[in-house]
């Protein structure tokens, strides 16, 4: 049976009846390519919990929030049709096959299926734990192998070289070589992937930005005295600011941009030196322990800056390291000498439209007359469960009118590398968020990520349109004369 004939027996659709028993969940195929592992396939420590797979009843309510399943319509590329693979593979009636790894692989990990799941499965979890197990027994797709090989393990977790590639990028870009090297058609003798990732490749057009020692001092305190009836001479707030790894050298204008907007608003702004990559796309990957190397080096570095002290908050301009880094707890939970500080850590990190949001903002004056539309990173929406902030934020600018697109928290197809590991599936997913953003008439579209800002801005490129992309700090900047 082909992948495109499958559809979930009757007693899996959505308000259907009792679910099935774990046994009753017919695998994808009437014939495996590969012979059937008896014993159980997941194995050591990092393995899905029961407890969590378990909570999934197939009811279906997770459909419709799926982009891979509302693209394709087929059960294997649901929440639900991953987690009864887990589920065989747990329970011996499957090994981690290429068949299976391929649909664990296209999931987007954007967590749309967690914010309407009424039995609350951890889904982001159990994917990341089943991904580790696909690295461990070496059957990770050609694409991801690559990409994991030659940046996730070799380049992001070293921010030296990760600068000094983008130093050599940008010179690729602007010295003329790139387009010598396109019209010479050496490109065409590359696997199509590796030509593909060299399409995909960001502009590194404004300056870089990074870690320093002194700090950005505040430059004017709240413009609204405090609740508590507290004197205005109390002590200034400082905060730190995660550089990481990938946005301060793609965005690095909207990571100072950031500092401005914090120190208009009447903060110190730390940048310790001794950061780096948050370590997301490595855990999304399946690489565990590379993951957990890199949140110890950034709680080691925050904690010793001051974190926790005086109301020192942990601030982050990117929603999927903000995603991330609230989960160190779980990342780092059977580490004796790091859980309870990754439990500090965590509790220490907000997103900063959700830190302004908190605030008595200083009013921005400036006028910005533009129509523009948001679009909710997934991990900011799904995984933190922050909706409202950007949009307050964004409704405080005089001048700006603000339309919601249809299925803002749809995943735009970015997701960290997914477009490079799935190109195909990543484009359809992206045609439908241009659609609804050309729907709106806006001449802006605003986010909160990285991530959603790249894979946008390239698809409104690649078809002409002259939508810009940017982040909600960027137009709090301007509307203060950043």
């Amino acid at each position: 049976m082909a992948d495109s004939e499958i559809r979930a027996p009757a007693q899996l659709d959505a308000g259907g009846g009792a679910a099935p028993t774990p046994a009753d969940v017919p695998l994808p195929w009437a014939e495996p390519a590969e012979p059937l592992n008896r014993e159980p396939g997941f194995r050591g420590v990092d393995v899905p919990a029961e407890a969590d797979l378990y909570r999934c009843v197939h009811c279906g309510l997770c459909l419709s929030s799926c982009p891979t399943y509302s693209t394709l319509r087929v059960e294997t590329e649901s929440p639900r049709g991953r987690i009864a693979l887990m589920k065989a593979v747990h329970e011996g009636r499957a090994g981690i096959s290429s068949r299976i790894v391929s649909h664990w692989e296209m999931c987007l990990q954007c967590r749309a299926c967690e914010a309407v799941c009424p039995s609350g499965v951890p889904y982001g979890r159990i994917m990341e734990y089943s991904r580790a197990q696909v690295l461990a027994q070496g059957k990770q797709g050609g694409n991801l192998k690559r990409i994991d090989r030659l940046f996730l393990r070799a380049a992001l977790p070293h921010p030296r070289r990760l600068r000094f590639g983008a130093h050599l990028l940008r010179l690729y870009q602007k010295s003329g070589l790139r387009r010598l090297v396109r019209a010479s058609g050496l490109l065409k003798l590359l696997p199509a992937s590796l030509a593909g990732m060299e399409a995909q490749l960001p502009e590194l057009t404004g300056p870089f930005f990074g870690p320093r020692r002194p700090v950005y001092p505040a430059q004017n305190p709240p413009a609204s005295p405090p609740a508590d009836g507290a004197t205005a001479n109390r002590p200034t707030p400082t905060v730190g600011l995660l550089s990481g790894c990938v946005m301060p050298l793609m965005q690095g204008a909207t990571m100072h941009a950031a500092v401005r907007v914090l120190t208009r608003n009447g903060c110190n702004v730390a940048v310790p030196p001794g950061q780096g990559c948050c370590g997301a796309l490595n855990l999304h990957a399946g690489d565990l322990e590379t993951a957990r190397r890199l949140a110890r080096r950034n709680i080691d570095t925050f904690l010793a800056a001051g974190a926790g002290k005086d109301g020192f908050k942990i601030i982050t301009a990117s929603a999927g390291c903000g995603s991330n880094m609230k989960e160190y707890g779980e990342l780092l939970k059977n580490d004796p000498e790091y859980a309870e500080p990754a439990r500090r850590f965590s509790a220490l990190t907000v997103d900063i439209t959700e830190f302004l949001a908190a605030l008595p903002l200083t009013p921005p004056t400036g006028r910005v007359p533009r129509r523009v539309t948001y679009q909710d990173p997934c991990h900011l929406a799904h995984a933190q469960r922050i909706t409202q902030p950007p949009r307050a934020l964004l409704q405080s600018i005089p001048g700006l009118e603000l339309v919601e697109m249809e299925a803002s928290t749809m995943c735009c197809g970015g997701a960290g590398i997914y477009a490079m590991t799935q190109p195909e599936l990543a484009g359809q997913i992206l045609a439908a968020k241009l659609e609804n953003i050309n729907n709106t008439g806006a001449a802006q579209v605003v986010t909160a990520n990285p991530g959603c800002m790249l894979q946008i801005e390239q698809g409104l490129n690649a078809a002409g349109g002259r939508h810009q992309v940017k982040h909600v700090v960027d137009l709090l900047d301007e509307a203060y004369g950043g």
